[in-house]
Order: structure tokens, then sequence, then C-alpha cells
């Protein structure tokens, strides 16, 4: 495990205890927060030591070390924590689950991942800190440090007993990064789970301390098939000859842009396109080659790209416009689109705003200032979507900092602890709902 210098724990320690109005909190409130700035030590070096655990995606045997050892800081926090095992045939590792069963407050599912976007054959970037108020690592904020930012917090609310009695279920899933296909299978249990709970909570990084999510967009892709009549190049545009695919995909693509691109929410990226008088198309391996000559009239073309939305209508409503646009062949071409769901949206709803009230009650009683919003455009698709229209929910309730899925990822020790703080005080509240307030 990578040492924290324990001169740089101390110099922690001033930039954590700065911010609370005592009168706005209840004696409870404020032993939680003492708690957490208490064991700030303990809490960097687990964030330190699962950060040096390599746990991309499709290293299996590292997810599930990190598992491992999130699951024992669960079960000291009362939780009864699983595995679930998925099919060899999704090639991922699983997720952890852990547990804690009651009737008291409102019914929590918190959401979380495992795995990485950096794999063992990437360059390994171990926990390191930088200055007093910045350590970088691998998946340190994204998310190994939301994970922590949860588990400690429920290890507070255990401490003064706080949980007892409380309904709360920690769902860690182990492929957040590139979800095991088909969804339905790697997802199943985790759905079937957060049913039963009333709130989601998720721990995806923090934009700041002043901004959550009330709201994602949804991803999902489409393929677009255009033929054509094929000849010599010398009868391009004629009416024997038509237009050619590379043509048709021009003018689809065009008028995708023109019609749709100026949506709120909505956009549209072709990823990959291929086409010539040859082409060999691998959708699974999403590639292939192509041939072409400057005198013949190109057959084929074929196009891949994805489709992010904030709502069901406004996907439904692009699929349509962009279906009527690929009907409107050029002479000589056909065309055809088909779309595949990923990843739902989770729509902006009243229940979600009334969390969004709840947390920034608690940052305005921490002193912290006003919480907001933020703008759903500005966060791809994540877990809690696939479940964000069975319970209301809120996002981004993690640690913050910078460069998320890249080399020199950082996370911000200054508000880390802010960021727990702010956790343990939501949860507290969400199941302790007739504490009485200050």
């Amino acid at each position: 495990m990578h040492k924290i210098p324990s001169l740089v724990l101390a110099l922690l320690f001033p930039l954590i205890i700065f911010s609370q109005t005592p009168s706005e909190l209840t004696v409870t409130e404020k032993k939680l927060l003492a708690y957490i700035d208490q064991h700030l030590p303990e809490t960097l070096r687990l964030l330190s030591e699962s950060v040096n655990i390599n746990s991309g995606t499709f290293n299996k045997p590292g997810v599930k070390k990190v598992g491992d050892l999130f699951a024992q800081e669960l079960q000291k926090a009362g939780f009864t924590t699983e595995w679930v095992s998925l099919p060899d045939s999704l090639n991922r590792a699983g997720h952890l689950v852990a547990t804690r069963k009651g009737k008291k407050g409102k019914r929590v599912f918190i959401i979380g991942h495992l795995d990485t976007v950096f794999e063992p054959d990437m360059p390994f970037s171990p926990f390191t800190l930088l200055n007093d108020s910045t350590a970088t690592g691998q998946g340190v904020n994204d998310m190994k440090g939301g994970d922590v930012v949860a588990i400690v917090a429920l290890q507070a609310l255990q401490f003064y007993g706080l949980l007892d009695d409380a309904d709360i279920t920690v769902y860690f899933t182990g492929d957040e990064e590139k979800a095991g296909h088909p969804t339905n299978v790697s997802r199943a249990d985790f759905i079937n789970r957060a049913q039963t709970a009333e709130v989601a909570l998720g721990f995806e990084s923090a934009v700041g301390l002043h901004t959550i999510a009330t709201a994602r967009r949804g991803s999902s892709s489409w393929i677009l098939r255009v033929k054509a009549k094929t000849g010599h190049s010398s009868g391009i545009f004629s009416s024997g000859s038509g237009y050619g695919a590379i043509y048709e995909s021009a003018r689809i693509l065009n008028s995708f842009r023109e019609s749709l691109s100026n949506e709120k929410y909505l956009t549209f990226n072709p990823g990959l396109i291929l086409g010539g008088s040859d082409i060999q198309f691998n959708d699974t391996l999403s590639g292939g080659k192509a041939i072409g000559k400057t005198n013949i009239i190109s057959p084929e073309v074929v196009v891949t790209g994805d489709l992010r939305f904030l709502t069901e209508a406004q996907k439904s409503a692009a699929r349509e416009k962009m279906r009527r646009i690929v009907s409107r062949n050029l002479n000589g071409t056909e065309a055809h689109i088909d779309f595949q769901d990923g990843i739902p949206s989770m729509e902006p709803t009243n229940g979600n705003q009334q969390l969004l009230a709840l947390v920034n009650q608690v940052s305005q009683d921490m002193g912290i200032g006003i919480t907001r919003a933020g703008d759903p455009g500005s966060r791809g698709a994540g877990d809690i979507s696939y479940v964000a229209r069975y319970l209301d929910g809120i996002d981004g309730l993690g640690a913050s900092g910078r460069g998320a899925h890249a080399p020199g990822e950082t996370i911000n020790l200054h508000e880390f602890p802010l960021l727990i703080k702010r956790a343990a005080l939501l949860l507290y509240r969400l199941t302790n709902p007739n504490t009485p307030k200050k």
C-alpha cells in the first residue's frame, strides 16, 4: 500500500474543520462530523489501498479484490455482504451487495462501482499525494473515492447506533464502465433490488460541493446501412447510375445535423463510417476494412453512432426524425437505420427535486453553501439510470476531482471529508425522519 506521510495528514486536518455552523446541527449530527474528522487517516489509507488495486472492468480478479476490501469495511458498518456472480458468457467479475434490513425511515439504495477504465495493460498510476489538497491515482475519484465516501459515512452512523432498524442496500457493480451484455442479464439483480427501495443515492463523482445530478442523459446506438447501384464513376448523378452509397450516406448524416443538432440535451455522433467498392464490417469489433477506387461508384456504406437523450420521449422523437430522413433516398440508393437501446435516461422528476432540497438543506446547515442541480448535458449515462424509473434518486454524491478516465486523474482532498460529512447527514436524515431539529 502506498504510504501517506503523517506530515501531509497533519496538514489536511486544518482544511476540514472550518465549515460547520453548530447552531444548525443537532448534538448527534455534530458527533457524526467529529467522527469523520477523527477517522480521516484511516479513510485516506482505505482510499489509497483501493486505488492501488488495478480493477479495470476486464480484470476480474482485480475487481473482486476491491470488492473484498470494501466488503470488509461494510461489515464493520453492520452490513451483511454477498457477491453476485454473472454468467461466464458476460466476461465480468460480478457485483458486491451489502444489506441491512429494518423498518425505520426511507428504504435507501446506495449505488457505486468497483471497476475503472484502467486495464492492467495500461501504465499503472498508484495513489500519490501531489500536495496537501490533491492526490492522483487510477479511479481515485471515478469512483473509488465515491465508494469510500459512502462507506465511511455508513461507518460513522453505525458507530453511534444510528443504523439500527434502518433499511439500506449498498450495490457496487463490477462493470459500470462497460456493462456486460445483454444488460437485462448483467443488471437484472441490480434492478430487482432497487425496486424494493424508495430512494436511490448515486455516489459517482461530485462536481464540487455545490451541484448534484437530478437527471442524467441516456445513451443508445444506431447503425445506418446504405446500398446503391454501382458502375463507372463517369455515370455518377445520372438517372441510370444514381448517386452512389457514399453521397447518400453524406446526405443522411448532414440532414441529421441540420435537423437535430440544436435540440437541447440531444446529441448523436457518427463514430465509424466504412464505404467503397467492397467493405467488410465487423459489428462485434466495431471495425472493418474498405477497398475503393475513384472510378467506381460505391455500392455500400455502413455508419455506426450513438444517440444521447434526456427523456424517453426525446429519444423516440429523435429516432422518428432520423428514420424519415433516411427514407428520402437519392436516386439509385436505398438506406435503412436500426437502433439499439443502451442505458436509459434518468429523467428529472419532482421526487428527485425533493431529494435535492434535502441535500441543499444539509449543505446549508453544514455551512458549505447552496447545492443546486447540475446540467444533465454535462454527464453521461450511469448505473442509476437503470433504476430511475422505479424510485426517486440523485447522483454525484461522491468524491470530487478532475480528469476522470484519463492518466493523471485527481481527487480534491480539501472537499473529500466535507462530502463524506454531507453524505452521513443526508443518510441520517433519510433513515431517522423523526429526529428533532436543532
